[in-house]
C-alpha cells in the first residue's frame, strides 16, 4: 500500500484548471523521514544549545571569581610585602638599640620568602598558574611571621630590662638628630670639596639655613667652646664614658661652658663659619677620641 503510486492535486480557486502530480510511495516516505530527522536535530540543537547558555554563565561567574580571587590574592601579597618591610625596619632598631646599650647582637633569619613578592605583583600581573604557588608563599611567610614575631617579643623584653639596668647610659646616647636638614657629606672617605683629594670624612654634614637650631643629641656637659681655622666655632659635649660629640661651623652658641644640657635643649645654631662650601653644621661622634659614624645611634 505505502509503496504505491500516490496522486496529489492543486486545485486554483475559482479559475483554472487543477495540476495532478503522481509521486511514488517511497519518496514520501523520504520525504516523511527527512522531515522527522529535521525535527528531531532541531530538537537537539535547541537543547545543545540551552546547555551552551548555561555552561557560558557559568564559565562568566567562574572568570569573575577567580578575578576577585587574583585581586585578593594581590591585596594581600602587598599588605605582606609591607609588613615584611616593617619587621625589618623593627629588625634594625633592634640593632641599634643593641649598639646603644652594649647588648650581643644575635643572628636573625630573615622572615622574607625566598624571591620576595617579585616584579609581578609589583605591576599588578598574576598569571593563574602563579597563585597557587603564591597562596603557598604568604603561608610560610605567616609561619615564619608567627615565629619571628614571638622571637622578637623575648629579644624586646631582654632589651628593656637591659635599658631598665642602663638608664643612665641610654640618657647619655646621642640617639635623636642634633639640627634639621638634609645630609651634604656622610661619615666616611670622600672627595675634598677643597683639594679634590680623596680624604676620610669624620662626621655628617647636615645642610640648612643660617640660623636654624642645633639640639643636644642627649644629656651632656659642655666641654668647651673655641674657634678653629677649619671648624669654625666649635661646641663639644662629653656624655661620659669617652663619649663626645662636637659640633661645628656654628653661628652663635646659646650654652655656657660646664653647663648641664638634656636631650632636645637648644644648644647653638647652624652657620658658615670656618672653612665651609655653605651654612652646615658638621656633626661627630667619638669614642675615646675616634670618630664613630653618628648614623650608629641616631633613632628617629
Amino acid at each position: 500500500m505505502f509503496l504505491g503510486r500516490f496522486h496529489i492535486v492543486i486545485f486554483r480557486e475559482k479559475r483554472g484548471t487543477p495540476r495532478k502530480f503522481q509521486l511514488p510511495g517511497w519518496m514520501l516516505m523520504l520525504l516523511g523521514l527527512f522531515l522527522a530527522l529535521l525535527l528531531i536535530g532541531n530538537v537537539i540543537l535547541l537543547k545543545d544549545f540551552a546547555i551552551n547558555g548555561s555552561l557560558e554563565k557559568s564559565l562568566n561567574l567562574t572568570e569573575k571569581s577567580a578575578h576577585e580571587q587574583k585581586s585578593q590574592l594581590l591585596n594581600l601579597s602587598q599588605k605582606l610585602f609591607t609588613l615584611q618591610k616593617d619587621v625589618t625596619r623593627i629588625r634594625d632598631f633592634d640593632s641599634k638599640l643593641r649598639v646603644m646599650i652594649n647588648l650581643e647582637q644575635e643572628n636573625i633569619m630573615s622572615v622574607a620568602p625566598r624571591g620576595g613578592p617579585g616584579q609581578d605583583m609589583a605591576k599588578g600581573y598574576l598569571p593563574l598558574y602563579r597563585q597557587e604557588l603564591l597562596a603557598r608563599k604568604m603561608n610560610e611567610f605567616l609561619r615564619q611571621l608567627s615565629v619571628e614575631a614571638r622571637m622578637e617579643e623575648v629579644r624586646q623584653q631582654e632589651i628593656i630590662q637591659r635599658l631598665r639596668a642602663n638608664r643612665d647610659v641610654l640618657e647619655a646616647t646621642p640617639s635623636i638628630w642634633p639640627a634639621g636638614g638634609w645630609i651634604t657629606s656622610g661619615f666616611g672617605w670622600r672627595v675634598s670639596p677643597f683639594t679634590g683629594r680623596r680624604e676620610f670624612h669624620k662626621g655628617l654634614d647636615i645642610a640648612g639655613p643660617s640660623g636654624t637650631p642645633i639640639y643636644a643629641p642627649s644629656r651632656g656637659v659642655v666641654a668647651f667652646i673655641e674657634r678653629d681655622p677649619a671648624y669654625g666655632l666649635i661646641l663639644n659635649l662629653t656624655h661620659g664614658s669617652g663619649l663626645v660629640t662636637r659640633f661645628a661651623h656654628l653661628s652663635r652658641v646659646n650654652v655656657k661652658v660646664g653647663q648641664i644640657v638634656q636631650r632636645g635643649e637648644l644648644m647653638a645654631y647652624i652657620g658658615d663659619s670656618g672653612r665651609s662650601t655653605g651654612p652646615h653644621l658638621h656633626y661627630e661622634v667619638r669614642i675615646s677620641g675616634i670618630p664613630v659614624n653618628p648614623m650608629r645611634y641616631i633613632l628617629n
